[in-house]
């Protein structure tokens, strides 16, 4: 059988992972790559792919199975629409769109057309991720009554080097709670009401460098969530989890789950209960959960596969990776304005 052939649109650093990772998995072959920088075709010409300057150019070139789209985010929607209205099935990398309203182009080419649409929230093929859906949605914990999630670290200075990184919607917020956000509500279900406070005062950027936000979850749980790219520590998912060998690995929680009857420390899955009588004076009992780790990116690019294959629907579609994006939305909103704010719809800003 011929083997899939992906195009890969935005060579950049999360381009040429994927480009390392379809490698890796060894089930499809990579057409091409699309990306105008001198820098992608010097990378693209030393793994010996073809370079395209422009994703037009790559699908007028040659047929393709699929595109892995890794553009900046404001080319998000353009190429996924040029490549929806070819049929190509497209991986889209999150977030879907810079705004839900901006993606109203994507939802309209979608529904036209015959090609499916996956969304790289990569987290929920994450084992441990789905072993903390199974517990939460299994009832062991009892009824789920609080969350608490972290997002800290210290991002080096030559990140922001890169001018966007500087500015409105280059801060933590977008670019990294947002997988924290979904992977909450892949986990713990909708997410109805949030309150946010943002601070810049670490690097008096223009964007934000620290939040603090209050969630409320549709089974009725709450969540609190503080973020920040600006301190040394490691509770974050990227170091907490050891999901990514380019950081280091600590043992250390950066999601904590509270149930009635039981509760989870993550990633590292301790569930901690009472072996008979309940209340604060008896000593709890705690339980180390056993789950094979594997990478990710790896079993997205399989699930991908099987979509372009028709084997599968997309597990994070685009109405959900948009719901998601509907929630950042709203931590924008509630920070600005001092007020709660619940999430719309996903749909009406962009149908």
């Amino acid at each position: 059988m011929t083997r899939p052939r992906l195009g890969i649109a935005g060579f950049g650093a999360i381009g040429r992972k994927h480009a390392e990772v379809i490698r890796a998995h060894d089930g499809a072959d990579i057409a091409g790559v699309a990306d105008p920088s001198p820098e992608a075709e010097a990378f693209a010409t030393a793994a010996g792919l073809r370079w395209y300057r422009a994703p037009e150019a790559l699908m007028e070139a040659m047929p393709l199975d699929g595109v892995i789209i890794a553009t900046p985010n404001a080319q998000h929607v353009p190429v996924a629409c040029h490549c929806l209205a070819r049929d190509i099935p497209v991986l889209i990398e999150k977030p879907v769109a810079e705004s839900v309203a901006a993606a109203r182009p994507l939802v309209e080419a979608a529904a036209s057309s015959r090609a499916a649409v996956l969304v790289g929230h990569h987290r929920r093929h994450n084992p441990r991720v789905r072993a903390m859906r199974d517990i939460v949605r299994s009832g062991r914990l009892g009824r789920l009554t609080a969350v608490t999630a972290l997002f800290l670290i210290k991002k080096p200075d030559a990140y922001f080097d890169v001018a966007w990184r500087r500015e409105a919607g280059g801060g933590p917020i977008l670019i990294n709670l947002i997988h924290d956000v979904d992977s909450l509500r892949f986990i713990c279900g909708e997410i109805t009401e949030v309150q946010a406070m943002t601070a810049d005062g670490a690097r008096g950027f223009a964007v934000e460098d620290t939040a603090a936000l209050t969630l409320r979850f549709a089974g009725g749980a709450l969540g609190a969530v503080t973020l920040s790219d600006a301190t040394p520590a490691p509770w974050s998912w990227e170091i907490a989890s050891g999901e990514n060998p380019i950081y280091p690995h600590y043992d250390e929680p950066c999601y904590l789950f509270a149930g009635a009857s039981a509760s989870l420390r993550a990633p590292g899955l301790e569930l901690w209960d009472y072996a008979g009588e309940a209340g604060w004076h008896a000593p709890l009992r705690r339980e180390r959960l056993d789950v094979a780790d594997a990478d990710p990116l790896i079993a997205q690019i399989g699930h991908f596969l099987d979509v372009v294959a028709g084997r599968a629907a997309p597990e994070v579609s685009l109405s959900d990776a948009l719901g998601t994006l509907t929630v950042i939305e709203a931590i924008k909103k509630a920070a600005t304005s001092g007020t709660r704010v619940a999430p719309q719809a996903s749909m009406e800003q962009a149908t």
